[in-house]
């Protein structure tokens, strides 16, 4: 049967499988035939060598590009204003200014991926680990809201380029242990990077101006120290994976990534506008209209060959950027404020993120061992787990963060792994596209819901502004808890239709 797929062309074949097979693997149809030779046994070592060396670059990479998100200049905020000279109304425009990155980064993803699968993805990977490296050394530099602001969009391009090229990368140069091993990566430093950046701002006093405020820009710079540096030294083994793809497979998988791009673009511009004089109730209608509109992408995606995977990837990563980030990420804020009521210097604690990010890389790692389907299913409810269980978590009692931060961290791993397994690149690709989306989406619900019980309750000392905070988180998760039991019903009859699909027969 043909099918008619998101770029407007008729695709020959109804086996997902097949056309990937076809479009990445035709070196591999060439193959001679018959029993391996004697020294097959010392070739596949030769081999793996070069795409662990290849995987540890794009690896590095996208860590450093995941630490660009965070935006934790409000620890500082005193003292940026008043070195920069600053009144209470400008106040709004530094802190767009500073959280220029995200945006940017969103709008980079799906023209980077395009580039990742026409260009060497090595190129790709190096440019975008250069100019995130470029952007973080300008930061100390900054002396002006419009420095900040292009200092931080440079920051976004960068890690938008780092992103999708280290998926190409792992996809080119390794296996499904490379897969789950960027799976397990992506959704841990999701979990870990807001805490990492808190933990690297010290809190400045009120109105006090400190030399180094600036570090809010650029709070963790040596992951992309050291991934430039590995691309440098590695700048052949990168290169050496490129394969030339027929202009059909590039076109295949060009026209749903660059399609993610229009709503996301959109939406870019409705939340960059809203952060402006919009009301916090008006934002939350428009970060509450994306997910549903992001939905139908990725369930129209799923009946094109290039896009749609056989595990509900782009369901998945939805998913993963609704839960992940801005799940954990208002959770070490939070923390973050009790432990400067305290003044006893002791910062977030890193150990429940560490673990939840190290059960991402667990689950992730396990899901080889499962059916893809199921472990899509389980991982989904694992993260549900986690979000209500994160409605008794204590941000001033660290103890009772893990039981809702490693669900949290092992279900995203192990979802996103077992539904990136049998996923082509593109498919991958078109589901990266709409994870920052939802990404964004779940920062500006949560910090609109946090807005909006503030003006209602006006509290006036911190120990009242910190329960405000934490009842609007708890509304959130709450809130979150029934998109992520939607999301995990949408992915698990993608899984079950995909397979019937494909059943022979």
């Amino acid at each position: 049967m043909r099918q008619y797929s998101l770029t407007g062309k008729w695709s020959a074949g109804d086996d997902p499988a097949k056309e990937r097979a076809l479009s990445e693997n035709a070196p591999a149809a060439h193959a001679p035939a018959g029993p391996p030779r004697a020294g097959a046994r010392t070739a596949a070592p030769a081999r793996a060598l070069p795409a662990a060396l290849s995987a540890l670059p794009a690896l590095v990479a996208l860590t450093a590009a995941v630490l660009a998100v965070p935006d934790p200049v409000l620890r500082v905020v005193p003292a940026a204003a008043s070195a920069l000279g600053l009144d209470d109304a400008e106040l709004a425009g530094l802190l767009r200014a500073t959280g220029a990155s995200l945006p940017a980064l969103l709008l980079t993803v799906p023209p980077a991926a395009v580039a990742a699968r026409r260009l060497p993805a090595g190129a790709v990977l190096a440019t975008g680990a250069a100019l995130l490296l470029a952007g973080l050394a300008a930061a100390r530099l900054a002396d002006s809201v419009a420095l900040i602001a292009a200092v931080r969009v440079v920051q976004g391009v960068g890690a938008g380029m780092a992103v999708p090229a280290s998926l190409v990368l792992v996809w080119e140069h390794g296996g499904r242990r490379l897969r789950a091993a960027w799976a397990g990566a992506f959704a841990g430093m999701l979990i870990l990077a807001m805490p990492l950046a808190l933990n690297a701002v010290p809190a400045a006093g009120s109105g006090s101006a400190v030399p180094d405020w600036r570090v809010a820009l650029a709070p963790v710079p040596w992951p992309a120290v050291a991934a430039v540096a590995l691309a440098l030294v590695l700048a052949r083994p990168l290169l050496r994976g490129h394969r030339p793809r027929g202009a059909a497979a590039r076109q295949a998988e060009r026209g749903p990534i660059l399609l993610a791009f229009v709503p996301a673009a959109g939406f870019t511009f409705l939340a960059v506008d809203a952060a402006h004089d919009w009301s916090p109730g008006a934002r939350l209608v428009v970060a509450a209209a994306v997910i549903p509109a992001l939905l139908g992408l990725a369930l129209a995606g799923g009946d094109d060959a290039a896009a749609g995977g056989p595990s509900g990837c782009a369901i998945v990563m939805i998913a993963a950027g609704l839960l992940c980030q801005p799940v954990a990420g208002p959770l070490a804020g939070l923390t973050s404020v009790t432990a400067d009521e305290r003044q006893d210097g002791s910062g977030v604690p890193l150990l429940p993120f560490a673990l939840a990010a190290g059960a991402a890389v667990a689950g992730a790692l396990a899901a080889a061992r499962t059916q893809p389907h199921r472990a899509v299913a389980a991982g989904c409810v694992l993260m549900i787990a986690g979000v209500l269980l994160g409605l008794v978590a204590v941000p001033h009692t660290p103890w009772t963060l893990p039981p809702a931060l490693v669900p949290l961290g092992a279900g995203a791993g192990l979802a996103l792994a077992a539904s990136l397994r049998d996923a082509g690149a593109g498919a991958a690709l078109f589901g990266l596209s709409l994870c920052f989306p939802a990404l964004l989406a779940g920062q500006l619900a949560v910090l609109s819901l946090q807005a909006s019980l503030l003006e209602r309750l006006r509290p006036v000392t911190a120990s009242q502004r910190a329960d405000a905070l934490l009842g609007a988180y708890h509304l959130w998760l709450a809130a979150v808890a029934v998109a992520a039991a939607l999301l995990t019903v949408l992915a698990v009859r993608a899984a079950r239709r995909d397979r019937r699909r494909v059943r022979p027969g």
